[in-house]
C-alpha cells in the first residue's frame, strides 16, 4: 500500500537542522556537483516568471534530479522581491517539493529559502577553497548586504578561518549598521568596516563577495583589484561584459550560466562561444586550468536546482519522522477504487 501523505516542514524546523552544519553541507554540495558533472542528474534549464520590464521582481522554478547514492527528484519555486526589505519581510520566499521516487507522489514540502541560502553560500565556499590561492587570507570585501552575504562569510569562514575583516557596501548606507552588529555578534572581535564604493570593498582584499539584485551591470572596471583575486559573483549580473572577458572565468555550469541576461551571458554575447569559461568540477580537478591570464578570478554560479536537491535530502535525513505536519489523506483514492 502506497502513502498517502504529504509532510510539511517549516522554516523554523530546517534553521535547527541545517545549523552548524557547515562543514557537512559543503560535502554535500561538493557530492551534488560531481555527480552532476558525471552525468548522474537531470537538470533542464531554471524558468523565469517576470512582470513589468523595469521590476526586479521574479519568480523562478528550478526543476531537478540528483541521482548517486541516493536519488532525490523535486523542484524549488523561490521568488525575489527585493521590496520586500522596506515590508519587513525577506526579499526571497521559497518552497520546496521532493517526489518519491518510485511512485512520483509529492512526499514532503518544506520552506525552501534557508535551504536556497545556504546551498548558494556553500558552492561559493566550496569554489573558493579550490580557487583561492592563499588559505591564510584575512579579510574579504562583500557588496550587498543581505541574507545570502551574511550566510556566504559564514560559509567561507568554515573554509578560511582566518578571516578576521569584511570591508562592507551596500547602496542603502542604512543596511550596513545591521549588518555589522549581525556580524560582531556572531563572531565576537570580527572587524567590519564601511566602504564608500563596490570597487573600494572589492580591492581590499583578495577575496571578493557579490550578492545585490542588480539586473544589469554597473561596476564597468576591477582596477584596483589584485590579479590573484577571486570574486565571488553570486548575483551574476554586477560586471561588465568587459570585466569577465578580461578575467578568468569559473562557472558552476557553462551552459546554465550563458542565459538570463548575466554578465557572463553578455559576454558570450560578444565573442559566441564558451572558450573563457571552464567549469568548476574541471577547475577543481585540474587545479589552475582556469588561470587563462594575469587577472582576476571569477566565479559565477548559476544556482543549480541539484543542490537544492541534495540539502532537502539532507534536511529530511535530519528530521527522520519529526515533521511539522503530515496531511494524512492528501491524495484522492485511486481512480478504479472510486468507480
Amino acid at each position: 500500500m502506497h502513502d498517502n501523505r504529504i509532510s510539511l516542514i517549516t522554516g523554523e524546523s530546517i534553521d535547527r537542522a541545517l545549523d552548524g552544519k557547515q562543514r557537512a553541507i559543503i560535502d554535500r554540495i561538493r557530492d551534488a556537483y560531481l555527480a552532476f558533472a558525471r552525468g548522474k542528474s537531470c537538470l533542464p534549464h531554471s524558468t523565469f516568471v517576470t512582470f513589468e520590464e523595469s521590476s526586479p521582481d521574479r519568480i523562478i522554478a528550478l526543476p531537478a534530479y540528483l541521482g548517486g547514492d541516493r536519488e532525490v527528484a523535486g523542484i524549488k519555486w523561490i521568488s525575489s522581491i527585493p521590496s520586500n526589505d522596506a515590508r519587513g519581510l525577506d526579499r526571497a520566499s521559497a518552497i520546496i517539493a521532493i517526489n518519491d521516487r518510485v511512485t512520483g507522489r509529492v512526499k514532503a514540502v518544506m520552506e525552501g529559502s534557508i535551504i536556497s541560502a545556504k546551498r548558494t553560500a556553500a558552492s561559493a565556499a566550496l569554489a573558493a577553497s579550490h580557487l583561492h590561492r592563499d588559505k591564510g587570507v584575512s579579510g574579504v570585501g562583500l557588496v550587498g548586504l543581505g541574507l545570502i552575504g551574511l550566510e556566504t562569510v559564514r560559509f567561507l569562514r568554515e573554509e578560511f578561518p582566518s578571516i578576521g575583516r569584511i570591508h562592507a557596501h551596500d547602496i542603502d548606507r542604512s543596511r550596513f549598521d545591521r549588518f555589522a552588529d549581525t556580524c560582531r555578534r556572531l563572531w565576537p572581535g570580527i572587524e567590519v568596516i564601511f566602504a564608500e564604493r563596490a570597487i573600494d570593498a572589492l580591492s581590499a582584499s583578495t577575496l571578493g563577495i557579490l550578492a545585490t539584485t542588480a539586473k544589469t551591470p554597473h561596476i564597468e572596471s576591477l582596477e584596483g583589484v589584485s590579479d590573484d583575486a577571486v570574486i565571488l559573483h553570486l548575483s551574476l549580473r554586477d560586471l561588465a561584459p568587459e570585466i569577465i572577458l578580461a578575467c578568468n572565468n569559473v562557472a558552476d555550469d557553462v551552459d546554465h550560466v550563458c542565459r538570463a541576461r548575466t554578465s557572463v551571458h553578455l559576454a558570450f554575447d560578444r565573442v559566441g562561444n564558451t572558450d573563457f569559461i571552464v567549469g568548476l568540477v574541471d577547475a577543481i580537478e585540474d587545479p589552475g586550468s582556469y588561470r587563462k591570464r594575469q587577472a582576476p578570478t571569477i566565479f559565477s554560479p548559476f544556482g543549480l536546482g541539484v543542490l537544492d536537491m541534495a540539502l532537502a535530502d539532507m534536511v529530511l535525513d535530519e528530521i527522520g519522522t519529526s515533521a511539522d505536519a503530515v496531511v494524512e489523506e492528501f491524495y484522492p483514492p485511486h481512480w478504479a477504487s472510486r468507480m
